[in-house]
């Protein structure tokens, strides 16, 4: 059972996440806040699996909340305004939810944190093999599984794990998004952020400040910005 924290000064928008958290299967333990202050000392005294934390507080931003938490909880921020999701990628969310939230969106999100919880117990790793280009092997266990780069999507940077996707699963590794930037060929692979990875051959898509691979938006950062325009070029 998860615990989740969700904090929200709009009773509405707080009345919303909680009906979406009834609807899913599993069951959760849930705390709504609609203050930044009680919240905050709850997450400093007690364990949460996940944080669901708007941005636009009256006491302090979400923003300022996540920075005093020395450990924070997988977060999901929610909010009116789409620009946030840039700064909130930087502090490591999982995931981003604009007002107003719809169920098939913010169920999305909780499968999201759900994959994570659950891939992260496998403590998989990279190994590079250097006779061999075009792939790298995923370590979990005594299991060796060959991953090819050309299936490879983007790479998700999350506290002190990545999260490779493909075309059609996604690998939970322990590792910074700058270890695995590394051990991936740069020709094949740009850093668009600081949290993200992506693969070049599927950049085709760019909205405003962000790459769109089918259903992933991906932030790209100030910094990037100049390096990802002449891959699309």
């Amino acid at each position: 059972m998860l615990k989740i924290v969700v904090i929200d000064d709009e009773p509405l928008a707080l009345e919303v996440i909680a009906g979406h958290l009834t609807k899913l299967e599993e069951g959760h333990a849930v705390w709504l806040f609609s203050k930044a202050g009680d919240a905050l000392r709850h997450l400093k005294n007690n364990q949460a699996d996940v944080l669901m934390l708007d941005i636009e507080l009256p006491e302090m931003t979400g923003i300022e909340l996540l920075k005093q938490l020395p450990d924070p909880p997988l977060t999901i921020f929610t909010t009116a305004y789409r620009d946030y999701a840039f700064e909130g990628f930087e502090l490591g969310v999982i995931d981003f939810l604009l007002k107003p939230i719809s169920f098939k969106r913010f169920s999305a999100a909780m499968g999201k944190v759900k994959d994570f919880i659950s891939l992260k117990t496998q403590n998989t790793q990279l190994e590079v093999e250097e006779a061999a280009p075009e792939f790298i092997f995923v370590k979990s266990g005594v299991k060796r599984i060959k991953l090819y780069f050309e299936r490879i999507t983007h790479v998700q940077g999350l506290k002190d794990y990545a999260i490779i996707h493909t075309k059609d699963e996604k690998i939970v590794v322990k590792g910074s998004i700058k270890t695995v930037q590394e051990m991936f060929p740069p020709d094949l692979f740009i850093r668009v952020h600081k949290s993200f990875l992506v693969s070049r051959s599927f950049i085709k898509i760019l909205e405003r400040n962000r790459i769109v691979i089918g259903e992933h938006q991906i932030p790209i950062g100030r910094n990037y910005r100049d390096e990802v325009e002449k891959v699309v070029k």
